[in-house]
């Protein structure tokens, strides 16, 4: 994790670098894919903002009901692979997910613009979807509904951590003669190996 800090760290101040140049296009740092797959083993990808660390890993938010939400209680394993072009790194972690504590996802969702906490309510996400204007009714509804008060955390929604077992870190190098630190989780620490690119 010290590892992934230092990396990220970098990739931010990459981003932050780049916005400062005219017509750069804009660089999220924090954006990453999460793979996960059904009870089947059958997979799905998509990009999610990672939205903290702590000492023992990854931490993400989403609807609990969505399809990864529905995949990640059949199947607790996940990745989330990371790509920074502007620095050449990517990081991959692979592990078990477990939802982080009720009052962390509230301190998290009060932290967010009242438009997004309204559109956590209004989104039935992964579900089908008659048009955009049925979302956008939706929407209204639950502004009338809180109007004048906050907007709870709905119990659908929430946290993730991915506990790594497995991260490899890979930088770019000419020739495609890459660097590639793979550590795996040991009983005592961490075992670090480097591997052919």
């Amino acid at each position: 994790m010290d590892e992934f800090r230092r990396v990220f760290a970098e990739a931010e101040a990459a981003a932050g670098k780049a916005a400062e140049t005219p017509d750069a296009p804009p660089e999220d740092p924090t954006a990453c894919f999460l793979s996960t797959a059904d009870a089947q083993g059958r997979p799905s990808a998509r990009v999610v903002l990672l939205k903290g660390l702590d000492g023992d890993g990854f931490v993400f938010y989403t609807n609990y009901e969505s399809r990864k939400g529905r995949q990640l209680a059949e199947n607790r394993w996940a990745a989330l692979t990371f790509y920074w072009p502007r620095i050449g790194w990517q990081v991959r972690a692979e592990g078990k997910v477990e939802k982080v504590s009720a009052e962390e996802s509230d301190a998290y969702f009060a932290s967010r613009p009242r438009g997004s906490r309204i559109g956590a309510w209004a989104s039935l996400q992964s579900q089908p979807l008659d048009s955009r204007e049925q979302l956008l009714e939706r929407v209204a509804e639950v502004e009338e509904r809180f109007a004048g008060q906050p907007v709870p955390r709905p119990e659908r929604w929430g946290g993730y951590l991915l506990v790594p077992e497995r991260v490899e870190h890979w930088r770019d190098r000419p020739y495609r003669l890459h660097d590639r630190w793979v550590y795996t989780r040991a009983a005592d620490g961490w075992e670090i190996e480097r591997q052919y690119p």
